[in-house]
């Protein structure tokens, strides 16, 4: 295959990566063809795919909504979508998208009448006639109250039973669940259904290149993976902070919370592949079953124990990039007295051989100074023996810092000396930018996670086990905040959190890396 893809006519020509075949015929059922997931970050994604060339000519979409219009009303309502993102500056190439619409259909009907799955089913029949192929990924956009009615209505129409040239997937949008018990029994409510090799657990965090650059990044190169250890790490940074509050999603949030939203999702999967341990192959399963090995590892705390281990914070009024942010208890649907945090800082402990006793500290918030993912590997610090006569001469540890979002890069902290005749030591950064060396085209996340649903490859997606471990680990934490051994510190709306997380780090010696400051001061 060459590096020029072979395209329909008007499809428009695009280079594609040499690797990247298209991936097989099949139609894209999104239940929530009408919602905000669907527009804001689903379309666009597809639209990326086009561009690419990695969409088969054979590809389709078919919206599933409860909305009553014709397929032609629907790709007119999708179409103003994707025109406001033009109007944002983005660029879309008419050719390119008048190809996706041809492609994209429309049902409509309630997820839970056995008629919409009949409809669905009619579809795929006359797929087969017409194009020789049945296969379907079902793709579930929608509220978590309805993941397990679709699913169910999905295996009663026999729509999950697969055959020859008819593959069957689903995928499942977070939260989910909100606890061990209601994870458990989505998972068994999802498996009964279809087997663990036909559900993927989307995570768009682990959509983004640098998340999946770790393991390149630890695995590939000689000089880091001999010290990435108990030996010579002195503790672990993780952090995710936003800019944005809870914006029109308060209803949502208050009853879901920091913790919940973030921590044993994205949190866990930024933990899982900052200390897992190197995989046989990049076979899905090796690759999760590692990934899998350390959130299980992480040490269960005692409900009693959680003061001592996590801060939750809570916005107040304050100034964001300079713009007035309220009160979070002044949110929209967001309860006066709400104790329901915005912020959170945790200690982890990963009990295994590699990692025994090196703390991982997790810190993720909104309404925060800057928006920013980051992994922040602390290194001990080289004995100071030599300089210790030299009051210039203090020395601070190697950071290592992986810059997943919005600046992809890594960065490196060691100590040079200052020119001149005295012997002085200054802290110096050695940066790597993405953005410098490779030109990559803008992107939601979603793009990688939804090539490799279609191609049938689960690497990037959570399985069964994971998603429990995660939750087990949080559950006592989630225990011990309903029953107020936890309180809620509020923090200004533009700093970098409530000071009780900056107490968390300071009782063992350490200092967070400083919001405000850059990826490294």
């Amino acid at each position: 295959m060459t590096d020029q893809a072979i395209l329909p006519a008007g499809y428009g020509q695009a280079v594609i990566p040499a690797d990247a075949a298209p991936a097989p015929p099949s139609a894209l059922f999104i239940f929530g063809g009408g919602g905000d997931l669907t527009k804001r970050l689903l379309m666009p994604s597809l639209y990326n795919l086009a561009h690419e060339g990695v969409l088969d000519s054979d590809f389709s979409i078919v919206g599933v909504d409860h909305i009553e219009r014709s397929e032609e009303d629907y790709r007119a309502f999708l179409t103003a979508s994707v025109q406001d993102l033009a109007a944002a500056g983005h660029e879309i190439k008419e050719p390119i998208w008048n190809w996706l619409a041809e492609r994209i259909g429309y049902v409509a009907g309630d997820f839970e009448d056995p008629q919409t799955y009949e409809r669905i089913r009619q579809r795929l029949a006359e797929r087969m006639a017409s194009k020789g192929d049945a296969n379907a990924v079902f793709y579930f956009a929608v509220a978590p109250r309805f993941f397990g009615p679709i699913a169910t209505r999905l295996g009663a129409a026999g729509l999950m039973q697969e055959g020859e040239n008819a593959f069957r997937r689903i995928v499942v949008e977070k939260p989910f669940g909100n606890d061990i018990a209601s994870a458990r029994a989505l998972n068994a409510h999802l498996l009964s259904v279809g087997t663990e090799r036909q559900i993927y657990r989307i995570d768009h965090f682990l959509g983004k290149e640098t998340v999946q650059n770790v393991m390149a990044f630890r695995f590939g190169n000689g000089i880091f993976e001999p010290i990435w250890n108990r030996d010579h790490v002195e503790h672990v940074q993780i952090t995710a902070a936003e800019t944005v509050g809870v914006e029109k999603r308060g209803r949502f949030y208050d009853a879901t919370g920091a913790l919940r939203d973030m921590v044993p999702n994205h949190m866990f999967q930024l933990l899982a592949m900052t200390a897992m341990e190197p995989p046989n192959s990049f076979d899905a399963d090796a690759v999760r079953t590692e990934k899998a090995k350390v959130i299980e590892a992480v040490r269960r705390i005692r409900k009693s124990d959680a003061p001592s281990y996590v801060v939750r914070g809570q916005y107040r009024a304050g100034t964001v990039v300079g713009n007035h942010v309220s009160d979070y208890r002044r949110e929209p649907d967001v309860a006066p007295n709400s104790q329901t945090e915005t912020y959170v800082a945790m200690k982890c402990f990963v009990d295994n051989w590699r990692w025994n006793g090196v703390p991982f500290y997790i810190r993720t918030g909104k309404s925060l100074a800057v928006r920013r993912t980051e992994i922040a590997i602390h290194f001990k610090r080289a004995p100071g023996v030599l300089f210790r006569d030299r009051p210039d001469c203090a020395l601070a540890p190697n950071v290592l810092v992986i810059n997943v979002q919005p600046d992809e890069g890594i960065s490196l902290r060691f100590a040079a000396k200052v020119p001149g005749r005295r012997v002085r030591l200054s802290e110096v950064d050695m940066d790597f930018r993405y953005a410098d060396y490779f030109k990559a085209a803008p992107s939601t996340g979603y793009e990688t996670l939804i090539y490799d649903c279609l191609s049938g490859d689960p690497t990037l997606f959570q399985r069964a086990d994971n998603i429990e471990a995660g939750w087990a680990a949080v559950d006592p934490i989630l225990q011990a905040s309903a029953d107020g051994l936890l309180d809620i510190h509020g923090y200004v709306a533009g700093t970098s959190g409530p000071v009780m997380a900056e107490v968390l780090l300071a009782q063992d010696g350490f200092q967070w890396l400083p919001l405000e400051q850059g990826h490294i001061a």
